[in-house]
């Protein structure tokens, strides 16, 4: 990956940011609650976010490439987790928001892969695989349907709730296959995502959510009662 001027000079100018909001009283506790071996500097997500929107305005990226590489950047090089913060607050910024395509998947799995804990995958499962599967249904579900199946726990719990949002346009079919593709799985961060994934598409279709409890015993209890919170 080779680093444009716009690249380096984003990258820099999140770091000086960051560096200059840095609350090191606040540091340990949030990274005592993240259970982070990632240091943190302390920054509030408002404050981030802020710096995000103006430093993004400030330096525009000139092509997807470019706009990737300092995604990537960001997160590779990242020494304090709000980097990565920043580098997927990036990833979501409006004015890029014409080359999301699924194309960006291999960058979205490795931020997957590597940030590998729910603070990282519940951002990008929802946020940003789950337009692109949206918008690029032939091409993004069979994709999801092998990520429901892969070793990787992370690339699992992004098939199942990378719907969240979908309401109405919810595919059912992936949805269930997802779910069931786990169903034996202990894990918490994969029974927790079943509820969750089942409880919000219940906000749409609680009959079929009812209809889907019943007749799948094999959900945890943890599964099963969060599906069912508010029906």
């Amino acid at each position: 990956m080779t680093e444009t001027t716009g690249t380096t000079t984003l990258v820099t100018a999140v770091r000086t940011g960051l560096a200059s909001l840095a609350d090191p009283a606040k540091a340990p506790d949030m990274q005592r609650y993240m259970k982070s071996e990632m240091p943190f500097l302390g920054v509030p997500s408002p404050a981030r976010r802020e710096l995000g929107r103006r430093l993004f305005a400030e330096h525009p990226l000139s092509d997807v490439e470019a706009w990737r590489a300092t995604v990537l950047s960001l997160w590779r090089e990242a020494a304090f987790r709000e980097e990565r913060y920043l580098a997927m607050d990036l990833t979501g910024a409006s004015r890029y928001r014409a080359w999301q395509t699924p194309e960006l998947l291999a960058m979205y799995e490795e931020l997957i892969v590597t940030g590998a804990w729910w603070d990282y995958v519940d951002e990008l499962a929802s946020r940003r695989v789950g337009p692109l599967l949206q918008a690029h249904r032939r091409t993004m579900t069979p994709v999801l349907r092998r990520w429901a199946t892969d070793p990787d726990l992370w690339k699992r719990r992004t098939s199942i709730i990378c719907q969240l949002a979908a309401k109405e346009d919810t595919d059912t079919d992936l949805l269930t296959s997802s779910i069931e593709a786990n169903l034996d799985d202990r894990d918490f961060f994969i029974r927790k995502g079943i509820g969750w994934a089942l409880r919000q598409f219940a906000r749409t279709e609680p009959a079929w959510v009812r209809a889907f409890v019943d007749t799948h015993s094999e959900l945890s209890p943890l599964s099963r009662r969060e599906a069912m919170k508010h029906l």
